[in-house]
């Protein structure tokens, strides 16, 4: 399969103009070091590692800018650090952390990113592991401290709804 061409990235004016410099393609983030991406923007570390690991996740195929956000947002950083993880467990802590219950189609896209961190077999979306989400919960279900909210009752939904 085919690099990503549409890798999403917000960055500054100023990261922007030091790629330019560099003459580094936002495609191309994924193949630098962390610390060599802080030396090249002149960044802090860590903003240099979300750069990374936003590039890097959705080199992942079917994952775009939001769910990178997503994985950050778990504390995730690069694919490897997905292996030996399950998309039934990121999912779960992925709930507890938002506090409230997603769209079941985001535990499909967790099962794809762990299965990519394992095995880097990027001929699968996360609309394959479906049935493998469905077989899993009938037999398992849910946690019990799983939230009651759904995520379509949130005042974030509604808000972005109201516009």
């Amino acid at each position: 399969m085919k690099q990503k061409t549409n890798i999403k990235i917000t960055l500054t004016n100023f990261e922007k103009q030091k790629l330019r410099i560099y003459k580094v393609k936002i495609t191309d983030i994924k193949n630098f070091a962390v610390d060599e991406l802080a030396v090249m923007l002149d960044t802090s570390f860590e903003r240099a590692r979300e750069i990374y690991a936003l590039a890097e996740f959705q080199s992942i195929p079917s994952v775009g800018i939001k769910f990178a956000e997503d994985l950050i947002f778990l504390g995730y950083y690069s694919i490897s650090e997905l292996k030996g993880n399950t998309g039934a467990h990121l999912l779960e802590a992925f709930e507890l952390k938002k506090g409230y219950v997603t769209d079941p189609c985001v535990e499909d896209q967790f099962r794809l990113t762990v299965y990519y961190g394992n095995t880097n077999d990027n001929t699968k979306n996360w609309w394959n592991f479906t049935e493998e989400r469905k077989q899993y919960r009938l037999k398992n279900g849910y946690p019990l401290n799983r939230p009651k909210t759904a995520w379509h009752e949130t005042q974030d939904y509604k808000h972005l709804n109201k516009e």
